[in-house]
């Protein structure tokens, strides 16, 4: 039996999902019913098996969510959406004895209120497990064992059924995430972007708690992001054990095997905060992951850590500034005011970017990394001038609701051109 599933993603994305997808079923499924679906702004379509389903949930590093389709039709008010929820079978996905919760979003929607649609449909689907068993589930927003997406256009409903749980960039493995995370699976997301290869020499030089390089490393040593984790499809009647137990059993003899890798990653990190250094070791002993060279350094010092040019990525802070306490470019200590925490980082609000900063990590890549392909995430779309280099590409993405580019400067000899003073690249 075939269902239809779509995975949301971060924005900017979804092409690279696409890809992944069509490589999980073709390394995991065996031949198994799948077929690729339509990309829309913010995640992926596709049509498949249940065991499908399951080796998204577990494989996919860029999904946020693995949702089940259950309905879709017009609507006009929410009678209609109500009367939609009730004619669901939900009685063969769950029963009342499992909490629920349900969310609804919505893009051009007429109707006023999202709180009451979201009502109406939990009372449509209690309605209809009241009439079918004589009981109604429990409301739980925190740890509910079932969820259920609404989602809503100018003129359609849809209903899902989520077969995730926690969303999927909850990896289980970042407890330390310090003071600026970046979520898993945007992480991953770009690493794809870059083109990064395992082997190919990988280089953050501000890699806080280290998500970049686990994420590179899980690649890099076939570790399925989901292996640690359990899912929302677990408790759901049409949970088909046996394939289930299948699927993870090969990924956690891929983790073990992992384990004892003495594999050279080539994949190196360093940071100004020695605090974050160990969260991000922390990180990677719970992932699984074999040692990761990490050097506390201030990123305007660095220097490539191997011989053969790679691929460097960062994602330095921005909007409210993250700043560390050390050294500023004259080698001055910080310590203006501000609220500190105890990893040594401060808060503060500055109207204009560090150039300073920015113009010698500039230099110090024009100067040092000839060769490599350098990756910067900001929301700040000045920072090829602030770096006085040109980008060869800059992708939008967005970091949860904030708007980002990716850009991408090449570092070849002889063809690093200098941007002159005051100028500022295109949206």
């Amino acid at each position: 039996m075939s269902f239809d599933f779509f995975l949301p993603c971060p924005r900017g994305l979804e092409a690279p999902l696409a890809a992944e997808l069509a490589e999980i079923a073709a390394q995991h499924l065996d031949g198994a019913a799948f077929t690729a679906g339509a990309q829309v702004p913010g995640g992926v379509h596709f049509r498949g098996g249940w065991a499908a389903g399951m080796a998204a949930n577990l494989h996919s590093r860029l999904a946020s969510r693995v949702l089940l389709k259950i309905a879709q039709r017009p609507y006009r008010s929410e009678q209609d959406i109500y009367a939609l929820a009730l004619e669901q079978r939900w009685e063969q996905w769950f029963s009342a004895h499992e909490t629920l919760r349900v969310d609804v979003t919505a893009i051009k929607s007429p109707l006023r209120s999202l709180e009451f649609t979201t009502l109406r449909v939990k009372d449509a689907i209690c309605d209809r497990l009241r009439e079918k068993s004589g009981a109604r589930p429990s409301i739980d927003t925190a740890m509910p064992d079932v969820r259920v997406f609404a989602f809503l256009t100018a003129t359609d409903c849809t209903l899902y059924l989520d077969t995730s749980g926690d969303p999927l960039f909850k990896r289980g493995w970042r407890l330390d995430k310090g003071a600026a995370p970046l979520r898993e699976n945007l992480a991953a997301g770009i690493l794809r972007l870059t083109g990064w290869q395992a082997g190919t020499p990988l280089y953050d030089p501000m890699c806080g708690s280290g998500t970049f390089l686990a994420e590179a490393a899980q690649v890099a040593l076939n570790i399925a992001p989901g292996v640690e984790r359990r899912f929302g499809f677990e408790k759901l009647k049409q949970f088909e054990a046996r394939s289930w137990q299948a699927l993870k059993g090969a990924a956690l003899e891929a983790k073990n095997a992992a384990r004892s890798s003495r594999a050279d990653l080539q994949i190196f990190g360093s940071d100004i905060s020695g605090d974050m250094l160990e969260k991000a070791r922390a990180n990677f002993e719970r992932a699984g992951l074999p040692a990761i060279a990490l050097k506390q350094l201030d990123a305007r010092d660095m220097a490539p850590p191997s011989s053969a040019p790679g691929i460097l990525v960062a994602n330095p802070p921005y909007g409210e500034r993250i700043e560390v306490r050390g050294r500023n470019a004259r080698g001055e200590l910080r310590e203006g005011r501000g609220n500190r925490d105890d990893d040594g980082f401060r808060r503060v609000q500055e109207e204009a970017p560090d150039s300073e900063f920015f113009q010698l990590l500039g230099n110090a890549l024009k100067q040092r990394f000839t060769g490599w392909h350098a990756f910067i995430l900001t929301s700040d779309r000045k920072l090829p001038g602030q770096l006085r280099l040109r980008e060869s590409t800059k992708t939008p993405l967005f970091n949860g609701a904030l708007e980002c580019r990716l850009f991408r400067f090449d570092l070849i000899a002889g063809s690093v051109r200098q941007r002159p003073q005051g100028e500022t690249p295109a949206a």
